[in-house]
């Protein structure tokens, strides 16, 4: 019997982080106090992210993946076995600082297709603020378990299991729980 291929850490691995931002800083050319500066983040902090260390919330890797110009899952993407199994609960998750909201990432876009899948789980107390992602950024969202508020800055809507939403992400948008146990998928389409 075959081995299982190894199973994602619960927490994103910071080699794969610093690895990615040294990569893509790289290609874009900017320095280090460049893409703090428009990324709104301390260049010591920056810099200590591309030494693997540090422990950056969603806001500040979002954050970064704008002034990249990249999605988030650019900087966040582990290597993949050819067959992968994330159970519920598992898999690589970022927490935010605003709120009880952790991002599982569950597929990255692959070469030629653009989009990214997560798993959610939030909680009420407050609500996970978007900045605007990348220019043409599409939002999906489809509700699994709770109840949830979302979308758009001034046209959040109240979605339960099983509602399906859409909307530009490259918008403040928004995300909150409002029962416990809120789970929902989102799937980020890039153009």
């Amino acid at each position: 019997m075959a081995e299982p291929p190894p199973r994602p850490p619960d927490r994103l691995s910071m080699e794969w982080i610093a690895a990615s931002l040294k990569r893509e800083r790289a290609r874009t050319g900017l320095s280090l106090s460049e893409l703090a500066k428009r990324a709104g983040v301390a260049k010591s902090t920056l810099s200590q992210l591309e030494a693997g260390g540090g422990n950056p919330s969603v806001e500040t890797i979002w954050a970064l993946g704008v002034a990249l110009g990249v999605p988030f899952s650019v900087l966040v993407e582990p290597p993949t076995p050819a067959v992968q199994v994330i159970r519920a609960g598992q898999g690589p998750g970022v927490a935010s600082e605003q709120a009880s909201f952790v991002g599982t990432l569950l597929s990255a876009s692959p070469p030629g297709a653009r989009r990214d899948i997560y798993r959610i789980r939030a909680e009420p107390g407050s609500a996970r603020a978007a900045e605007p992602h990348i220019p043409g950024t599409v939002e999906h969202l489809i509700v699994g378990t709770g109840r949830v508020k979302a979308g758009p800055a001034g046209e959040e809507a109240e979605l339960d299991p099983g509602d399906y939403m859409t909307y530009r992400g490259d918008v403040a948008h928004s995300y909150e729980a409002l029962v416990p146990g809120t789970t929902f998928i989102l799937v980020m389409q890039h153009v």
